[in-house]
Parts: structure tokens; sequence; C-alpha cells
């Protein structure tokens, strides 16, 4: 029974992990035709705030990721848009005491895949490399639709799952201000979640919206660098099983930073880091990872 209690909170925790992204330049416009490929390593250690009603202290969690992602730019209705993809191996391992007494568990899994649609209706006219780079922008205004497809491994014999066995929508609204070397974006979204009508003991699990505010300021260094000071809040996320509402109403936000590093016209390396501001349920982590990315096209 301890165990499964740990291995509960190991499911929370993997279907709140999308809610703390922190993704600079979202919403800045690149050249159409574009193609860039990305493989990308993520390790995470913290503690857990649970909700009340689990009786779990001093709980402590590590992640490894591994992702690799497509993003080609395009030209959409003459305005700029972009396509991405991407899918991961997530591998948790944790621990806590219940009563005094010691549990663990881990898992590992591929996650439910993810694709997403930008669109840029204002400010980004669809333009090819030569043209992107004697018309600079100052304001671009978008709006993006990512879902989260039911494909990641999921048994509902276990209570921790890499995979969610159901569809997650985030649709968002974003802006990119630029100013000298300075860019300041904001982003809003709300991530809506399908029920899982197969959880564990044949329950069925819903959840409220999830909405989320995101910041960056952005400063651009010589020769195609650029560091991003990144912040976010979200808030909901409420879970029902069965109609039982739960008591984890999220109120969370994270702090981080982004440092983009070209390595030469096709190959370029980004770095970031980020922890846990304020976390009353959840998990409060810190964040470490680097993305190498190739870019093609003409």
């Amino acid at each position: 029974m301890r165990f499964v209690l740990l291995i509960l909170l190991f499911c929370c925790l993997s279907t709140r992990l999308p809610a703390q992204d922190l993704e600079p330049r979202t919403y800045s416009n690149i050249p159409v035709g574009q193609n860039f490929l990305g493989v990308g390593y993520a390790y995470s250690e913290g503690e857990i705030n649970p909700a009340p009603s689990v009786p779990l202290r001093d709980i402590e969690i590590t992640m490894e990721a591994t992702v690799a992602a497509y993003v080609r730019s395009l030209d959409l209705w003459g305005k700029a848009g972009k396509f991405d993809a991407a899918w991961a191996r997530v591998c948790m391992e944790g621990s806590g005491f219940i009563d005094g007494q010691f549990v663990a568990g881990d898992r590992c899994g591929t996650a439910d895949p993810t694709v997403r649609l930008s669109y840029l209706f204002y400010g980004a006219p669809a333009m090819d490399m030569k043209e992107f780079r004697n018309s600079p922008t100052d304001r671009v205004i978008g709006v993006s639709l990512k879902v989260d497809l039911p494909l990641g491994d999921y048994n509902n014999e276990n209570l921790i799952n890499s995979g969610s066995n159901r569809w997650t929508f985030k649709p968002e609204i974003g802006i990119s201000n630029r100013w000298n070397r300075f860019s300041y974006e904001g982003a809003l979204a709300a991530r809506l979640f399908t029920d899982n009508d197969n959880f564990f003991g044949d329950v069925t699990l819903e959840q409220d919206p999830l909405y989320q505010l995101q910041a960056h300021l952005i400063y651009d260094l010589a020769k195609g660098r650029w560091i991003s000071l990144n912040g976010n809040y979200f808030w909901g996320g409420r879970t029902s099983k069965d109609g039982a509402k739960g008591d984890d109403l999220q109120k969370n936000s994270r702090i981080g930073l982004t440092f983009a590093l070209p390595l030469n016209a096709r190959h370029s390396l980004k770095f970031y880091a980020s922890r846990g501001l304020i976390t009353n349920i959840g998990n409060d982590s810190d964040t470490l990872g680097v993305v190498w990315q190739y870019r093609w096209g003409p």
C-alpha cells in the first residue's frame, strides 16, 4: 500500500511537468522553408509538495529525458508559421517516507509525442532568407495549438506511466517586441485535457484546464548568441476520480535561463536551466538541459 501511494504521487507529477514550459522565442519570426532537427537531454531533481490528502513526507524525485524534435518554418497564407513535433523517453526515480517508513519507486518509458502549429498573424510576413535579413521586424503577434497524442507507454495496472492515455490540447497566444538588442515576450495559454477512462483501478480521471502565463526578457549577444531570462505562472488543473474532486489545485511558478550558442551556420547548442519559484502543489525541482540543433534549407 505504501509503495502504491508513492507511485500515485509519481503519476500526479507526470501530468504536471508539461505545465512548466519555458520557451523563449516561440513567437519570433524566422525565414520560411527552413528545417531544424534537434536532439536534447534534460535532468531534473527536487522535492514534491503533495496534496494535503496524500500521506507522504520528504519526497525526492529525479527525472532524465532524452528528446528528438523536428521543426519546419511555413508560409501560411502569406504569413510566417511553424510546424514542430517532438517525442521523448523519460526515466523517473523517487523516494519518501510514509509513517516513518522509507519507500521508493522508478519507471522508464516513452512519453506522449507532441505536435504544434504556430501562425504569426501580425508583423511576420512570409519571407525567404534574403528578404528576412533585409527586413527586421519589431513586433510579432501569433497563435499556436499544441497537441499531446496518447501514444506514450501506458498500462492501467501501473499508477506511474510515461504516457497519459488522454489527449491534451494547448491553445496559446503570444507577442514578441524588439527594442535594439532586447526582446520582450509574453504568452497566455490553457492546457485542456480529455478524460482518461482507463485509469488505475478502472476509474475515470478528469482534470480541469491548467492556465499559464509566460514572460521572457531576451538579449542578443554578438555572433548570433542570445540569452534569455524566463518566468511563468500556472494555475488550475484540479483532478477528479470518478467525479470525486481532489485537493490538488495548482498555483505554481518557475524561473529560468536559456543560452543559445551557434557553432557555425548549420549547427547550434542551447543550454537551459530552471527552478521552482513558488510551488504549493507539485514538484519543486531544479532542471538542467542541453539541445543540439541542425538547420538546413534554402
